[in-house]
């Protein structure tokens, strides 16, 4: 039988002294625009509350089944989907004001996994060919449901961040190891004010983030209407298959092979970084800030709103790691690639259509107070996404030595422009969005309330964490900062 269990060892408590001004000390739960406005004002950390635990009542959890037979095959999965960087789930929470019925929520899930069967289905190693594959035996889903003593309000306030008791709003799956867990794993927890606070966990192996958000909106919009999903979800992996014989006929400079890793005696950020303990931060730039930012590049560089809160994002990374001014380091960021093909992945494809684009450069040019060459780097990295370096990318990954090389690079994944801030059940949109956890991976999330701002997050030591903070903002020193308050 499924238990509950809460993962009581993800975040610690730091006290590593730091030596940078003391108005940063309470950025990592701040916007940057109200830091511009109580410049002058002694400003309160947040204390971080431990959330109350999770009541469930009867036999938790449930099985969410097809509401009518479905396929029962094996589904291909591709090698950009069946590939060890990817062996995690892409895990999600959402703060509601109003809550739907639970029976209402089952019903729209067993309907809506009718669509999407396999995600009703279990992983397995395929037995001709050693890879992964999904056995769309219609299982179900994993529901569970509990109730938390607690309002949106108080959520927000008390608890404004990633931290080690989130863990209790998803319901943990006791499984001998990743792969046996269910692709879908949904927690609906009620709240004292009427609210909700929904945490779903989508194997990334089936889906990326655009396949993800598909899924949650066509679930609403199952929720909401018995009409017809306005897209078809597109199940077929096939028109990634490699060729025959593979050809890598590009430089991927994204990936390593295991041999290598083990004989480098390069230092290895990656690994230093997961052993320590780790505190989360999370940076709101609004409208305002993220043009300031760009206007650090022209008139001479136009560029978009990610290559330049990347550029950014990766020099002060660099500099709070007080790296040496020789080391090349990477930045690794998703792009897109569903519309780079050619025949164009159908509409609907909601498996992992993106790859890994890759900018490299040594620490010293990262840290001259100035994006425009990381933005350059940027952009050269977007630019080489083709249909032929996809391809070369999947031909590539034929070859089982060949893993994601994250040793010394920051990893960024976009999840700003999914449309995760306009999920509605029937109750309104969210008050809040974001990832259930924070890690060492840093993630580019939506604003409630504000499309057009940023929240950047990641997890680092602490000390690091704030010297990022501090780098963060300090493009903004000078004039940039006296003009912000009338801007604010």
């Amino acid at each position: 039988m499924l238990q509950v269990q809460t993962d009581s060892n993800y975040y610690h408590h730091l006290t590593s002294p730091i030596h940078i001004s003391c108005f940063l000390l309470s950025l990592s739960t701040i916007s940057l625009s109200l830091l511009l406005l109580s410049k002058n004002n002694k400003q309160k950390k947040w204390t971080m509350q431990e959330l109350p635990d999770c009541l469930y009542e009867g036999n938790q959890p449930t099985l969410i089944t097809p509401s009518s037979p479905t396929p029962n095959h094996s589904l291909y999965l591709s090698n950009l989907d069946d590939h060890h960087f990817l062996r995690f789930s892409i895990k999600y929470l959402y703060l509601f004001q109003k809550s739907p019925s639970s029976q209402t929520l089952k019903d729209s899930l067993s309907r809506v996994l009718v669509d999407y069967y396999p995600l009703a289905g279990r992983i397995k190693v395929s037995d001709v060919s050693a890879k992964l594959e999904v056995d769309c035996n219609g299982e179900g889903a994993v529901f569970a449901e509990a109730f938390m003593d607690i309002t949106c309000q108080e959520f927000l306030e008390h608890s404004p961040k990633p931290n080690k008791s989130w863990r209790k709003l998803l319901f943990k799956v006791q499984a001998p190891s990743f792969l046996e867990i269910p692709p879908l794993v949904i927690q609906v927890t009620h709240l004292r004010c009427g609210g909700m606070i929904l945490c779903t966990a989508i194997n990334h192996c089936l889906c990326d983030g655009i396949g993800t958000s598909q899924f949650l909106h066509a679930w609403a919009h199952a929720n909401n209407t018995n009409a017809s999903l306005l897209v078809q979800p597109f199940h077929s992996r096939h028109m990634l298959d490699p060729r025959d014989p593979p050809r890598v006929t590009h430089s991927h400079p994204g990936f390593t092979r295991t041999t290598v890793e083990k004989t480098s005696t390069n230092f290895n950020i990656c690994k230093y970084l997961q052993s320590q303990p780790l505190a989360p931060t999370t940076l709101t730039f609004t409208p305002s800030l993220i043009l300031r930012l760009k206007k650090t590049c022209a008139p001479s560089l136009k560029c978009t709103t990610f290559e330049a809160l990347a550029a950014h994002t990766w020099c002060s990374w660099a500099r709070s790691l007080d790296l040496p001014l020789t080391m090349q380091v990477k930045l690794l960021f998703s792009v897109n690639m569903r519309k780079k093909l050619s025949p164009e992945l159908p509409q609907g494809y909601y498996g992992n259509g993106f790859v890994l684009a890759c900018a490299e450069s040594k620490v010293q040019d990262l840290v001259s107070g100035n994006i425009y060459h990381a933005v350059k780097l940027v952009q050269d990295a977007k630019a080489r996404i083709t249909d032929g370096y996809v391809r070369s990318t999947i031909d590539l990954l034929e070859d089982k030595t060949v893993k994601t090389d994250v040793s010394c690079s920051l990893v960024i994944s976009q999840w700003a422009k999914l449309g995760l801030e306009e999920l509605e059940f029937g109750g309104g949109r969210p008050m809040y969005t974001g990832s259930l956890t924070s890690d060492i991976y840093c993630l580019f999330l939506p604003v409630a309330g504000n499309l057009d701002a940023i929240k950047v997050q990641v997890s680092l030591p602490e000390d690091v964490v704030q010297r990022l903070e501090y780098y963060m903002v300090k493009f903004l020193d000078g004039k940039d900062k006296e003009e912000d308050h009338s801007l604010a």
